[in-house]
């Protein structure tokens, strides 16, 4: 055990915050010494441009990279889905923790509005929205979690897309939700995952006891199947895998950016078998018309 003060690196949203905060409680019940240091990320800093048109992967964890590489910190707190599938050279994962609640969920307007129009900043979820409702429109919405429900109750839209779990971990579920359980989550939804440098690994060992191995498989799997898809965090990607008992259960979908194209698989596969599924999967999506797919959908971003 490191008798020197962790130092743990996070985003400086509120919702940030907490999961660094949930890191430090566990790691101060081993016996660590611990310290919280707040970043801004290029992605809290820019709230109106949509994060597709930011051109860069890791929009929301480069400057905890640069902070680790120049180890102004000890340990990242990411938020999963927000971190590039190849991490930056030098950097290697300590520990994937227990998944909250991956669900999307639609947080309705307090106002009560009809006016077929809803808010998401994520291309995922409006292609899965449009697909289900292709009547909509669909506005785009940035900002920490805080800034988006203050944005949905300034609007005249009908409501706006949120990850569960972050509602959950901000006391933010009061609201009136609409469980969207037919979208299939982005890939490591609701999971916390912690990064370090390789070369200090051995020095914070005891970090990696916070790993759990049945989140660690299944994220692994979807984050294979998005990367296999070539798909960063700006595209209409959804994986999801889950555990039971010697199965793992895996639905995966790619979609175009209005929702009327999806290539979708679903299979239970078991545990023995399931190291490679994720890019096995998404191979089955790309041969299926999912090159096709992924060619028109960047075509389109691109005009």
């Amino acid at each position: 055990m490191t008798s020197e003060t962790i130092r743990i690196g996070t985003r400086s949203s509120a919702l940030a915050l907490w999961q660094a905060e949930f890191v430090q409680n566990q790691l101060n019940d081993l016996g660590y010494a611990t310290e919280i240091v707040p970043i801004s990320s290029e992605g809290d800093l820019n709230l109106t441009q949509p994060i597709y048109q930011m051109g860069l992967a890791g929009v929301f964890t480069k400057t905890l990279d640069a902070a680790l590489l120049t180890k102004r910190i000890d340990i990242a707190v990411h938020s999963m889905k927000d971190v590039p599938t190849q991490l930056a050279e030098g950097i290697i994962p300590y520990a994937v923790l227990q998944r909250g609640d991956h669900r999307d969920v639609l947080v309705l307007n307090p106002k009560k509005e009809q006016s077929l129009k809803i808010g998401t900043g994520s291309l995922r979820r409006k292609a899965q929205w449009l697909r289900k409702n292709p009547n909509y429109q669909v506005e785009n919405l940035r900002g920490n979690l805080q800034r988006r429900i203050q944005k949905l109750e300034e609007s005249s839209w009908e409501g706006a897309i949120f990850a569960q779990a972050g509602l959950e971990r901000m006391n933010m579920d009061g609201h009136q939700l609409v469980n969207l359980d037919y979208m299939i989550p982005a890939p490591a939804q609701g999971a916390l995952f912690i990064v370090g440098l390789k070369e200090q690994l051995e020095k914070f060992k005891g970090v990696t006891t916070l790993n759990h191995s049945d989140t660690e498989l299944c994220t692994r799997v979807e984050r294979d199947f998005l990367k296999t898809l070539e798909g960063g965090c700006s595209s209409p990607v959804g994986a999801y895998a889950f555990v039971d008992k010697d199965t793992l259960c895996f639905k995966g979908g790619l979609y175009s950016l209005n929702g009327q194209e999806a290539i979708e698989v679903e299979r239970e596969i078991p545990m023995t078998q399931a190291a490679q599924i994720g890019y096995d999967f998404a191979q089955e999506i790309r041969n299926n018309g999912g090159i096709e797919l992924l060619k028109a959908i960047q075509d389109e971003k691109d005009h």
